[in-house]
């Protein structure tokens, strides 16, 4: 199923990548498989490295190296960050039903 262009992924990037970390801990191509499964289609790393990166230097996530893969953690700051995301989520589509008949 190809989604139509306004609902494109990659504005959701940086919050599904927090969002999948508060469940482990994840190298870069497990959270571009998970979130890419989502969209029906696996994120490139043209796409998802540059966002790890921006997460990194705003310290939301860190960066640890085990043996040859780097997994990445959910920081402090980047829990709070994500809460009130969620806040915010939650105020925005609280009005919307997904049952709605057109």
């Amino acid at each position: 199923m190809k989604l139509p262009k306004y609902l494109e992924i990659r504005g959701f990037l940086r919050f599904l990548i927090l969002h999948n970390l508060t469940k482990q801990n994840y190298c870069g191509d497990e959270l571009a498989h998970i979130i890419g499964s989502k969209k029906a289609g696996k994120l490139t790393p043209g796409t998802i490295y540059p966002v790890l990166k921006y997460l990194r230097e705003n310290k939301l996530i860190l960066l640890r190296q085990k043996g040859r893969k780097k997994i990445y953690h959910l920081t402090r700051k980047g829990k709070r960050e994500l809460k009130i995301t969620y806040t915010v989520f939650a105020n925005i589509f609280a009005g919307v039903r997904t049952k709605r008949k057109y």
